[in-house]
């Protein structure tokens, strides 16, 4: 009759709680488990350590693997930013190559002395230095210097 009705309500789209079995009562009571003593396994104890050792040894790559990576995104930012430093240091050097190449330029050299009212060397005035590099355990030779004679422009 239980199962008829279920059915009926349940075809109907309704559907009634149902109470089955004795209601169950539970009491509660206290139990002094203070003179409980936990005995060691030797075995769980081992498998913890075990465990532990397993653990350490993963944190330890893991943490070895990160460093690693971590430094070398910090060299690759020091490489870039020497590298754009060379480059300016680069262009600085080329600039003052030029402006070096410029101010040695004979031809203005001349222009600059005979505005300050300087004249021309006479013949004896000018030295050659010797322009090839001796071999340093070659003997060398003592050599009297010519005298020079200074022009002034006054």
């Amino acid at each position: 009759m239980a199962a008829a009705a279920m059915a009926s309500a349940s075809v109907r789209g309704r559907r009634k709680p149902c109470w089955t079995g004795t209601p169950e009562v539970y009491f509660a009571k206290s139990i002094d488990n203070s003179r409980v003593v936990r005995v060691a396994d030797p075995k769980r104890t081992r498998e913890m350590a075990m465990f532990l050792a397993a653990v350490c040894c993963l944190f330890l790559l893991v943490m070895t693997y990160a460093w690693q990576h971590f430094s070398a995104i910090e060299y690759g930012y020091r490489i870039e930013a020497l590298q754009s430093q060379k480059a300016g240091l680069v262009e600085v050097n080329r600039t003052l190559h030029l402006e070096d190449a410029s101010l040695r330029d004979p031809g203005r050299i001349d222009q600059l002395a005979r505005q300050m009212g300087l004249q021309s060397p006479t013949a004896g005035q000018i030295i050659m230095l010797d322009t090839a590099s001796p071999d340093p355990s070659a003997p060398q030779m003592a050599s009297v210097a010519n005298p020079v004679s200074v022009v002034s422009a006054r």
